[in-house]
């Protein structure tokens, strides 16, 4: 086998083991859409694969060609030609139509979602994600870390930050868009499927930028307006000593500046809303799974699972100190 020859083998195997792997099925796949504007942006992807498939190929073979011709019988207009026609006039062509393609799909994903649909305000933060909804004549309710969809519907996304540019990014329903402080930018996204997603943020954000992760459940309609109603409701009182004790160790230790527990008179306005964390299905912006020792680890080693996180370490505490607040946070279902 000839040089030449090996050398196209190389690319194609290399080329087909990276779209292999890109195609791997996975919450945060772009290419396993369970949203509207995720299964135009994957359909993109493969026409322009087959675009750029057609080029390389074209590349290629003029290549080959290009070796085992004989000069001699090609006079210099054919061989002109064949340049201007394969290495000018071919990838124009097929770069345009793709181009125009690509262009034609943004303006309906870039529609204005119905004057009754879903809106979330999202603050991405250093390093966590400060989540609102606003049902209909009511109350604004904060979470954090977890976003729910009804599936079918058309939800805007008012993203914002305070700090630095984050990136919010749920691969599986739809394109990123850039939290700028100063400016409020719009994303609309439609579920197409039930399931449950990860968000992440998509532009470097500092020392913790990798543990800025987030989750999206898309649930049907009437599971969605249940889940809604239930962060609506105030914070169950604890029923166990434990759990009593760890209350009391919260509010003692002052974590009610920093943090709001509705029903509770804790009601600090920098940190994550804590009201109902216990039913979230990860804490500390997607770190640690929601366990009472997960719990345990991020109250006293907390810049070691996250470095530079504004929240203090509270190491200094006893381990049954920590094992209640562990238990009452928990118990926040």
């Amino acid at each position: 086998m000839s040089g030449a020859h090996r050398a196209a083998v190389r690319s194609v195997a290399m080329t087909l083991a990276l779209v292999g792997l890109a195609a791997c099925a996975n919450p945060q796949s772009t290419l396993a859409p369970a949203g509207v504007e995720a299964e135009r942006v994957a359909r993109l992807f493969w026409i322009m694969t087959a675009g750029a498939t057609l080029v390389w190929i074209a590349v290629i073979g003029f290549a080959l060609y290009a070796t085992r011709a004989n000069a001699e019988r090609h006079g210099r207009n054919a061989s002109r030609w064949l340049i201007f026609g394969g290495g000018v006039v071919f990838p124009t062509l097929v770069l345009g139509a793709l181009l125009a393609y690509g262009l034609a799909m943004m303006p309906p994903l870039r529609a204005d979602a119905s004057p009754g649909s879903v809106r979330v305000h999202v603050s991405g933060e250093q390093w966590w994600w400060r989540v609102r909804y606003r049902p209909a004549g009511g109350k604004w309710i904060e979470l954090a870390n977890e976003i729910r969809l009804p599936v079918g519907e058309r939800t805007e996304f008012e993203l914002v930050s305070p700090d630095v540019i984050h990136s919010f990014w749920i691969p599986s329903l739809g394109g990123k868009m850039d939290m700028i402080p100063g400016r409020v930018n719009r994303l609309v996204l439609e579920p197409t499927r039930t399931g449950v997603f990860r968000g992440v943020c998509a532009e470097y954000c500092g020392a913790s930028h990798a543990h800025m992760e987030f989750v999206a459940v898309v649930l049907e309609r009437d599971a969605f307006d249940r889940w809604l109603r239930h962060q609506a409701a105030p914070a169950a009182p604890p029923t166990t000593p434990i759990t009593q004790r760890g209350e009391q160790a919260f509010l003692r230790q002052g974590c009610g500046g920093c943090h709001v527990v509705r029903g509770t008179p804790a009601n600090g306005p920098l940190g994550p809303d804590l009201t109902h964390v216990g039913s979230r299905l990860s804490l500390a912006a997607g770190t640690l799974p929601n366990t009472a020792p997960a719990f345990a680890r991020w109250i006293s080693r907390t810049h070691a699972v996250k470095p530079e996180v504004l929240m203090p370490s509270y190491g200094m505490l006893s381990a049954d100190e920590v094992a209640a607040l562990a238990a009452y946070l928990e118990s926040l279902q």
